[in-house]
């Protein structure tokens, strides 16, 4: 058998209507047109669907029960439209999201939240991993987008970066905080809340105070920014941090009251990148939730740079 889903269609709103002239307007075919339709169904199942009465249209035993089935195939086809609108508009499907520990508390969430907004079918699985980890979870495909500190260029990985200002952490009571900006020179010997030894941000910190001849203390380690910014506001040290973890600040001032955030010179890189798999095709909502971080990571330098300015 060769029949369309137009003709079953059609079949059906002549059962429907019981007038080839009603499902004439509302397939929006000439009354001539949904006749043949009818007749070309006929001659492929080999069996009438339809005899005339006394000037009416009769629905024959065997077109009720190929209505049945007209039914069931029609009901499919519209789940799947339905599936298929829901796809293009990235309100079904899933969504894999790595991200390390900096942005994975506040900062991916809520562009998380933003984005699923309307979205009920779709499903998201979100791990907090560190950097090189989520770097191979990208590289094997495992996770859609990776959000973590910049790595080396490799082919299995499309990276997107992005170089963020570092800033100074300090207690809003301390007279550094009425400082438009902070120096090595400010922070000689003071304690000093940094991450591990060989961490790129922990090593070019240390550099710059070295090259301007100044003693950086270190006097609390972490494996993420957040703890510090307890110790700071407790008064125990400074903290040169990521971005990130400061408009973690911005946004929530009443859990982290007593901290101030300013800018620090010389100016230290703590780069980013949004990373997604090099040998897949990304699915539109990889796609849409990309561009929805992007606009969210120039948002953030936006609001910073507005803080520091003040």
């Amino acid at each position: 058998m060769n029949f369309s889903i137009r003709q079953i269609f059609t079949f059906r709103e002549v059962m429907r209507s019981g007038s080839i002239s009603q499902a004439a307007r509302t397939v929006g075919r000439t009354q001539p047109a949904v006749s043949t339709m009818i007749s070309t169904l006929e001659g492929e199942l080999g069996f009438s669907l339809f005899v005339r009465e006394q000037g009416k249209l009769i629905p024959t035993p065997e077109a009720r029960f190929f209505l049945e089935e007209c039914e069931a195939v029609l009901e499919r086809i519209e789940r799947i439209e339905r599936t298929v609108s829901k796809i293009r508009s990235h309100e079904a499907g899933k969504l894999r999201v790595a991200c390390h520990p900096a942005a994975a508390g506040l900062f991916m969430p809520r562009i998380l939240t933003d984005f699923l907004q309307g979205k009920d079918d779709l499903e998201v699985s979100l791990i907090m991993r560190s950097s090189d980890v989520i770097e191979d979870l990208i590289a094997s495909q495992q996770f859609d987008i990776g959000f973590a500190e910049t790595p080396e260029q490799r082919p299995s990985i499309k990276q997107t970066d992005f170089d963020l200002e570092s800033v100074c952490i300090v207690p809003e009571s301390d007279p550094l905080a009425s400082a438009e900006q902070i120096t090595p020179q400010d922070l000689d010997g003071a304690p000093m809340a940094v991450l591990f030894e060989k961490h790129p941000m922990t090593v070019r910190t240390e550099a710059a105070f070295q090259r301007r001849g100044c003693r950086f203390r270190k006097r609390l380690e972490l494996r993420t920014w957040a703890p510090g910014l307890q110790f700071v506001a407790a008064g125990m040290c400074y903290m040169i941090c990521d971005m990130i973890t400061a408009y973690g600040c911005l946004q929530q001032r009443q859990t982290t009251a007593g901290l101030a955030i300013r800018r620090f010179t010389p100016r230290i890189s703590s780069s980013v990148s949004i990373l997604t798999p090099g040998y897949a095709t990304p699915s539109l909502t990889s796609e849409a939730f990309t561009a929805r971080l992007c606009a969210a990571i120039g948002h953030m330098q936006a609001e910073i740079e507005a803080s520091l300015s003040l």
